[in-house]
C-alpha cells in the first residue's frame, strides 16, 4: 500500500521559512517523478514545483521561482520543499505526489498518488 505522508506545515510570519516533507511508503522513490502541489481556500489545485526521479532537473511555478527549492533523499525515501521569503498568498494545503511518468509533470491529473496535505499559513 502506497503512502505519501506530508509534514512541515505549520504558522509563520511574512518572509519566513518552512521546510516540507514528504515520507513515502510502499514505493521505492527513485522510480518516481515528485511534485508538490497546494490549493488554497477557494481556489484550484495549482502545481508548485516538480523533481526527476534522479534529481537532474526541477521546475517551478513562476509564482515561487527563487523561493522555494524541491529536493529528493531516495535513500531515505523523502522528498522536501524549501520555502523562504513566504508571503501571505502562500496560505494553503500543500500536497507532494508521485508519478511513474520520467518527464518533469505539471498537471496533477498526471499523478497517481497523492498525500494527505499539510497546511500552510502565512500571516502578515
Amino acid at each position: 500500500q502506497v503512502q505519501l505522508v506530508e509534514s512541515g506545515g505549520g504558522l509563520v510570519q511574512a518572509g519566513g521559512s518552512l521546510r516540507l516533507s514528504c515520507a513515502a511508503s510502499g514505493l521505492t522513490l527513485s522510480s518516481y517523478t515528485m511534485g508538490w502541489f497546494r490549493q488554497a481556500p477557494g481556489k484550484e489545485r495549482e502545481f508548485v514545483a516538480v523533481i526527476s526521479r534522479s534529481s537532474g532537473s526541477t521546475y517551478y511555478a513562476d509564482s515561487v521561482k527563487g523561493r522555494f527549492t524541491i529536493s529528493r533523499d531516495n535513500a531515505k525515501n523523502t522528498v522536501y520543499l524549501q520555502m523562504n521569503s513566504l508571503k501571505p498568498d502562500d496560505t494553503a494545503v500543500y500536497y507532494c505526489a508521485a508519478t511513474n511518468l520520467q518527464f518533469t509533470v505539471v498537471a496533477g491529473r498526471l499523478y497517481d498518488y497523492w498525500g494527505q496535505g499539510t497546511q500552510v499559513t502565512v500571516s502578515s
